[in-house]
């Protein structure tokens, strides 16, 4: 049992294993049957309970400083020890080893990925009086430690990354012997001298993000852009994850990469802005001194640095290339996302950015890759070395810059030590951990070879705050080394190369399936293709085309940004949301719709309304009205007519049209805008037309106006019979009957019936039309008497 301990790597002395011996015999003895039972039984045994126990203590190192120390140092490690087992580690002592020197990066790894498995070999131990006795380990509980031990002390040989151990050792009562119980193993780059070659290391600082404005702006004058949420205003608040980026940035020899659709998010939020809640409806933005707070460190933090702008909202140069270059204008959208990044950097942070540069998400590359992010101008492309791998046998890792054909250039970052800080590293003990590790890879490639190169790391796009961190203390470990020195991406990008690394860019089918399935679907550019269709329509009719191209042409570039990778379902909502609102302002300009028209005879006049409801004037559009039974009815002479239109913003005008009838009946009438290019602009009105040629209150008009002659002809036919048969009674033999006084007429003058009124007619009353008069009787100039009805 002491033997198989000591193959765990403790070295105790010989009285100490004595004592261990015989206490495991006395314990053992009550219930073996025998010492030769004992002598079988017990290895076996012990194994058993040591794999049972492997796990019962764990052992984190929250901090090592200094991280690469130095001739004269103190080397002080900080952590935890957890008694995670049920039962009590008692006799317990934690202690310092150093392990053998790594000589290869990837024994590095090796170690790094068996941090803490006790069945590998430890170091040998340092003097017991740089360790700390715990008499008790209660199990759950943590118990915080300090050491601290001289660089001399720990015995370090020649230059190079030492492996570095932080060891529980003790007993418990199923076990009752001195043993390894828990270990966590880190690295101590070492090179207390200068280095005869430093290498050139390139470390990029990028300020990327999600998407957080909406296409939709104000109707104001000055369009007030409207945000999703507010999570933009989190991200740049004191604590947040943009704002540690450039707290922490500023002090450092970094090459910043900015998505300058971040940059134009900030500046708006600088002034009036809108954020669009849960339930649709937006309120105004509150953020405005965080912001310019925001902005103004960030231009401290940049200036004289260099600085690297990537195309608008950071597109998805891979999903592009594999499932969107089947649209037309899909590489015209990564042309625009490029071409205003001069407009947008430059006049935010006074600085100008370098555009040549394309960066496909995590480095990977294949030849459609390289051909589309070289479509839109950029003749360097950031790679990495897991995509772009060494095939040549060089035996140390080459310069990061090799030409890879058409005048374009390949940036291969190091993979090792750009997927450093990936991860959560929110607990000390892991960001530690990758601060370590970090230092020896680049430590170790350092010493492969005294050929002095160029080295760049390009971490994850959007680090978290915890792995800002972490990518901070490693790099400010790094520019205190004597083994490394800070140097601008351009310039990697421009030394020279190594004759014997890989310039081959790696086949389509050997791009990672994993990022693969990430990409951006082949929908997605469907769906944009066709919101730019319909953009270019709209915009056609406007006046004023820019209050839509620019605030929809950047939602577009924002539509296929590799920052929807692995949010799905938020890219599409995004996307929708773009298409809804061009849709509806489509909308705006539109016909109103007409119901039923009646045309009354062969010609007539036909109005139809052209509303817009938008705040600019809409020109260039053009009315064409259709009859579908042009044989019926005819609009201008013909099936259909167009006219132009021009309706002012929030205005209304109606459109006339001449129709002629040919037949009664209904006929259906189609009214439809068109763009001067003549597509059709809109949804159409159709409506019916009732023709007739003669309508019943026509012809009860004029059956009214007949009968009015034919009465009145009767009536003058009356009239003049009876003032016929008066005169033939004057004039015969019983003329002198009759008279006034007579019996014929009891009334006398007054007797005598007006023809129109029936009533008596009075002495002095004019003579009526009909009456016979002396053709040279003078003409009665009095008004008519009352009752009578005068013709006209």
């Amino acid at each position: 049992m002491a033997e198989a301990a000591d193959f765990q790597g403790t070295h105790p002395s010989p009285a100490r294993r004595w004592v261990r011996r015989t206490v495991a015999l006395v314990a053992s003895a009550p219930l073996l049957a025998g010492l030769v039972q004992v002598s079988a039984t017990a290895p076996a045994h012990a194994g058993e309970q040591a794999a049972a126990e492997s796990d019962g203590v764990s052992v984190a190192v929250d901090s090592l400083s200094p991280a690469a120390p130095a001739d004269g140092d103190t080397v002080t490690v900080s952590g935890t020890v957890t008694n995670n087992s049920k039962q009590a580690v008692t006799d317990a002592q934690l202690g310092l080893r150093v392990g053998q020197r790594l000589d290869t990066r990837s024994a590095i790894d090796t170690v790094a990925d068996n941090s803490d498995d006790l069945g590998g070999t430890l170091g040998t131990q340092i003097d017991d009086k740089y360790a700390e006795e715990y008499p008790k380990l209660t199990p759950g509980v943590a118990e915080h430690f300090t050491l601290s031990v001289p660089v001399d002390a720990l015995d370090l040989g020649a230059d190079g990354v030492y492996e570095f151990d932080v060891t529980l050792s003790g007993q418990t009562s199923a076990q009752p012997w001195e043993q390894v119980l828990g270990v966590q193993r880190t690295f101590l780059p070492w090179q207390p001298g200068e280095a005869g070659t430093r290498t050139k290391t390139t470390f990029l600082w990028p300020l990327v993000s999600t998407a957080h404005m909406a296409a939709e702006t104000g109707s104001n004058e000055t369009q007030t852009p409207v945000f999703l949420n507010e999570d933009l205003a989190k991200e740049i608040s004191p604590g947040g994850r943009l704002n540690q980026m450039v707290a922490l940035g500023k002090d450092l020899d970094v090459t910043w990469v900015v998505d300058p659709d971040l940059l134009a998010s900030v500046d708006a939020m600088t002034r009036t802005y809108e954020v669009r809640g849960t339930d649709g409806n937006t309120t105004a933005g509150k953020h405005q001194t965080v912001a310019k707070q925001w902005l103004a460190d960030l231009q401290k933090a940049v200036a004289d640095k260099e600085v690297v702008a990537l195309p608008f909202a950071d597109p998805d140069l891979a999903s592009l290339a594999h499932n969107g270059t089947d649209f037309t204008g899909s590489l015209s959208q990564l042309k625009e996302a490029t071409d205003v990044v001069a407009n947008t950097v430059e006049p935010i942070l006074h600085v100008k950015p370098i555009t040549d540069f394309a960066w496909p998400v995590e480095g990977a590359v294949d030849p459609s890759i390289v051909k589309v992010a070289t479509s839109a101008g950029a003749d360097k492309v950031l790679a990495r070395s897991d995509s772009l791998q060494e095939s040549g046998g060089l035996s140390y890792t080459p310069s990061a810059a090799r030409p890879i054909g058409g005048g374009t250039t390949a940036v291969v970052a190091d993979a090792r030590l750009s997927t450093a800080f990936e991860g959560d590293l929110t607990k000390a003990s892991t960001s530690t951990a990758a601060v370590q590790r970090f230092l020896a890879q680049s430590l170790s490639l350092d010493l492969q070879t005294g050929k002095q190169r160029s080295v760049v790391v390009a971490p994850q796009r959007m680090p978290t705050g915890s792995q800002a961190r972490a990518m901070a203390e490693a790099l400010t470990a790094l520019e205190d080394g004597t083994w490394s020195e800070s140097q601008e991406l351009s310039d990697a990008a421009s030394a020279k190369p190594d004759a014997g690394a890989t310039t081959k860019v790696p086949a389509r089918s050997a791009y990672p399936s994993a990022l693969r399935k990430q990409e951006l679907p082949y929908s997605v550019f469907e769906q944009i293709a066709r919101t730019q269709d319909k953009l270019d329509h709209f915009k056609a009719v406007l006046s004023d085309q820019s209050r839509v191209v620019t605030p929809f042409g950047r939602a577009m570039n924002r539509e296929m940004s590799a920052s929807w990778r692995g949010q799905a379902t938020a890219g599409q909502t995004f996307r929708n949301g773009v298409e809804t609102y061009l849709d509806g302002l489509t909308g705006q300009v539109r016909l109103i719709d007409k119901s039923e028209t009646k045309l009354s005879g062969r010609s007539a006049t036909i109005p139809v309304t052209v509303q817009n409801n938008l705040v600019q004037d809409a020109d260039h559009l053009v009315l064409r009205l259709t009859s579908t039974n042009p044989t019926r009815l005819k609009i201008g002479g013909e099936a259909y007519q167009e006219q132009p239109v021009s309706v002012s913003g929030g205005h209304s005008q109606s459109v006339k049209f001449t129709t002629s009838a040919n037949a009664n009946g209904r006929a259906t009438v189609i009214a439809q805008l068109y763009t001067a290019d003549g597509r059709k602009y809109g949804q159409p009105v159709t409506f019916d037309v009732k023709v007739t040629e003669i309508t019943a209150t026509v012809m009860l008009v004029i059956g009214g106006g007949v009968l009015l002659l034919v009465l009145a002809g009767y009536r003058m036919y009356q009239q003049r019979k009876r003032a016929a048969a008066r005169a033939g009674g004057d004039e015969g033999p019983d003329a002198g009957e009759g008279t006034e006084d007579g019996p014929e007429n009891p009334e006398g003058p007054a007797g005598r019936l007006t023809e129109e009124s029936g009533t008596p007619a009075r002495a002095g009353d004019p003579e009526q039309p009909s009456d016979p008069g002396a053709d040279t009787a003078a003409e009665n100039a009095d008004p008519s008497g009352t009752g009578e009805r005068v013709d006209r």
